[in-house]
C-alpha cells in the first residue's frame, strides 16, 4: 500500500500525471489483485481437494495390494496344497501299481505252477487256444525243459509263433538293459 502511495506521489510529481487518473490505476491494480488473490485462493483449494483426493485414492490402492497380496499368499498356499497332494495320490498309484504287478506275478506262478504240473499235450492244447501275449507270460515262467516237452506236443505253426515272439521279448530286454547301462 505505502508502495503505490510512493509511486503515485513520484509519478505525479516526475510525469505531471493527474491524480484522477492515478487513482483509478490504483483501483484497477487493488481490483486485479483482489481478483488473483482469488484465483490463488481458487487453486489452493483445488489443490487441497486434488491432495485429499490423492490421499484417498493411495489408501484404497495400498488396501487392494494388500488384498491382492493376500490373495496371492492364499493362492500360493493352495497351489502348495494340491502340489502336495499330487505327489502323494502319485506314490498311491505307483503303489498300487506295484501291488498289481505283484498280485498279476504271484496269479502267474500259481498258474505257471499249474501247468507246469499238466501233461505236455495238456498244456499244449490249451496254450495253443490263448492269446499269443498271455500263452508267452505263462511260458516264459516255465522251465526249458517243460516248454520243450509242451511245444512237442503244440502245432508247429504255433509253436514257432511263441518262440519267435520269446526272442523278440530277450532281445527287447537285452536292448533296454544295454541302454540302460551306456
Amino acid at each position: 500500500m505505502k508502495f503505490f502511495s510512493l509511486l503515485i506521489v513520484f509519478n505525479v510529481a516526475l510525469f505531471g500525471v493527474d491524480k484522477q487518473k492515478l487513482l483509478d490505476c490504483y483501483e484497477i491494480f487493488e481490483q486485479k489483485k483482489a481478483d488473483l488473490e482469488e484465483q490463488a485462493e481458487k487453486l489452493l483449494e483445488e489443490k487441497e481437494a486434488f491432495e485429499s483426493f490423492k490421499n484417498t485414492y493411495m489408501v484404497l490402492i495400498k488396501k487392494k495390494e494388500e488384498r491382492l497380496k493376500k490373495k496371492e499368499l492364499e493362492l500360493n498356499a493352495t497351489l502348495q496344497a494340491i502340489e502336495k497332494r499330487k505327489k502323494e495320490i502319485e506314490e498311491l498309484v505307483k503303489k498300487n501299481q506295484k501291488i498289481l504287478e505283484e498280485i498279476k506275478n504271484v496269479r502267474l506262478d500259481k498258474l505257471t505252477k499249474s501247468y507246469a504240473k499238466m501233461r505236455p499235450k495238456n498244456a499244449a492244447n490249451v496254450l495253443s487256444n490263448m492269446e499269443i501275449e498271455e500263452a508267452l507270460n505263462i511260458i516264459q515262467k516255465l522251465q526249458p525243459k517243460i516248454v520243450a516237452k509242451i511245444f512237442a506236443k503244440m502245432d508247429p505253426k504255433k509253436a514257432a509263433i511263441l518262440t519267435q515272439k520269446m526272442m523278440e521279448d530277450k532281445k527287447d530286454k537285452n536292448e533296454s538293459t544295454n541302454t540302460i547301462n551306456r
